[in-house]
């Protein structure tokens, strides 16, 4: 009736792997390795890349306790928001240097060499550039160099020390002297910049390279992710009239549970319980908010709770999801090529997996005519089904299915839309960010059926706002609308979990 019986679930940690070296765009053939005072080569034998060198070698969720949440998630510490800014003499010696060593390096061997032996024979070349240079240098300030050096030729080059900090939500470069970043739901400015656009054009390509995708004048739109699943942006001109803009939305090292998201204040425990079950019942969720409110951070959060022998199929634009579930078969649209062919659509791919005996599909973002048919599968046998949509609140949400739905093509009465929504959708979730840039879960809100050609919705809990504080914090709490049987109640019964929804219920209505 509603599919497996079973309260397991699954959960892990996914970590960043390390970047994989990747030479920059060729240079002039390569000169003699020995680096004059002036940067350039000369007849000395010092190679760059020595013979040696180039022959070197299931655990079920927790279960959530009942803390006092605080009101709002703690900001960063002072001394990670503020980052050294580097003089203009030092981005010019940097620049000296690099010229120096790219004149001077062997770039087919070095490509050769795995990731940590290339770094150590770049820094030997650059310790002896600096001494040849006169250079005169600290040892923490030498090997700052060094560092930046290697992240350019090895890494994402400025990036790198952003992309390792985990405190940071987004990183926004607008051209090569503008990064900006999120931390703690605040934009800032950042002293981090580019030699210049080529270089950060160059990072682009490097990232989107990864995954088979390309970014130039021909196609200067790309969504593609870095090998930790964050999802990647890419703008170039001459679209992007400053430069290239890229936008970095960072996933954590440590995959956030709805434990996390009570101590942060998102939810309180009891919300967090029954948004457990609603995950372990099989209820069909949708789940919406605006942009950066939270929806993949909860979305991955609800997948916890599916059970570990179930078959899930993902499909999405740029695969982010961090299900830890050992049967997950995940898919990826394809941008057309050179010749506008080739691609596949999000319509394709979820049309594809219904012939993939998927016990689950999960769609990463809603956007377009392929709403038709995960609403399709959801009443066809695929109880569990889950997606994430772009709204301001869960009535606007049915709103936006009904209008992709008919942008899609379909010739279809408004009354028979919805009423296919409603045998679809179970629950929708809405996410929020809110004005002083916390992320709060506002509305648990179930689908009931159609009065007419009205689609009625029924609040579960909803976060009241009280005001904010001296600091501009926003107050509240979530609270229980008072409904002691909601519509899935059947669905928790046959799951044995009706006694913890109501106890989850009853307790957020105090």
């Amino acid at each position: 009736m509603f599919g497996k019986r079973s309260n397991a679930g699954f959960a892990g940690e996914v970590s960043r792997p390390p970047v994989q070296p990747v030479a920059p765009p060729p240079p002039p053939p390569a000169k003699p390795a020995h680096v004059n005072g002036n940067g350039s080569a000369n007849g000395t034998a010092t190679s760059a890349v020595k013979q040696d060198v180039a022959e070197k070698p299931k655990a079920e969720p927790k279960p959530i306790s009942v803390p006092t949440p605080p009101a709002f998630s703690a900001a960063p510490e002072k001394d990670t928001m503020i980052m050294a800014e580097k003089s203009e003499e030092y981005y010019e010696l940097k620049r000296s240097v690099f010229d120096a060593l790219i004149d001077t390096i062997d770039l087919a061997q070095l490509a050769q060499l795995d990731t940590k032996s290339a770094a150590d024979e770049i820094k030997d070349i650059v310790a002896e550039i600096i001494t040849i240079k006169n250079v005169v240098l600290s040892t923490i300030e030498q090997d700052q160099l060094v560092e930046d050096i290697c992240n350019d030729v090895l890494g994402y080059g400025p990036l790198e020390p952003l992309l390792a900090r985990d405190d940071i939500a987004d990183i926004m470069v607008n051209g090569a002297d503008r990064c900006f970043i999120e931390v703690g739901g605040r934009i800032q400015l950042t002293p981090i910049r580019f030699r210049d656009n080529a270089q950060l054009m160059n990072i682009c390509q490097r990232i989107v390279s990864q995954i088979g995708r390309r970014v130039d004048e021909s196609s200067p739109i790309c969504d593609a992710r870095l090998l930790d699943g964050s999802r990647v942006n890419v703008i170039a001109p001459p679209l992007a009239i400053d430069g290239p803009a890229l936008t970095i939305r960072k996933f954590k090292r440590d995959k956030l549970t709805l434990e996390n998201l009570v101590n942060f204040g998102s939810i309180t425990a009891e919300g967090a319980k029954v948004l457990s079950i609603i995950g372990n019942c099989r209820c069909n969720v949708l789940i919406s908010g605006g942009t950066g409110s939270g929806k993949t951070t909860l979305l991955n959060c609800l997948t916890a709770y599916i059970e570990a022998d179930e078959r899930i199929v993902t499909c999405e634009d740029a695969a982010e999801l961090q299900l830890q579930q050992p049967h997950v078969v995940r898919l990826e649209t394809r941008p057309p090529n050179l010749e506008g062919k080739g691609e596949i659509t999000m319509r394709d791919l979820v049309k594809n997996c219904l012939r993939m005996r998927p016990e689950r599909i999960i769609v990463g973002e809603v956007r377009g005519s392929e709403a038709f048919d995960l609403l399709q599968a959801m009443n066809t046998g695929h109880d569990g089904s889950m997606g994430t949509l772009h709204a301001n609140s869960p009535r606007e949400a049915l709103s936006r299915l009904e209008s992709m739905i008919t942008m899609g093509g379909y010739n279809l009465p408004s009354k028979t839309i919805r009423e296919m929504i409603c045998g679809s959708i179970d629950v929708i979730v809405q996410a929020a960010r809110l004005r002083d840039g916390s992320r709060r879960i506002t509305h648990i809100t179930e689908v009931i059926g159609t009065e007419g050609e009205v689609v009625i919705t029924q609040d579960l809990m909803v976060f009241d706002i009280h005001g904010e504080d001296e600091t501009g914090r926003v107050m509240g709490r979530h609270k229980s609308t008072g409904i002691a049987r909601p519509a899935f109640w059947d669905r928790a019964r046959y799951f044995g979990r009706e006694q913890e929804l109501a106890e989850a219920l009853d307790a957020s209505a105090d």
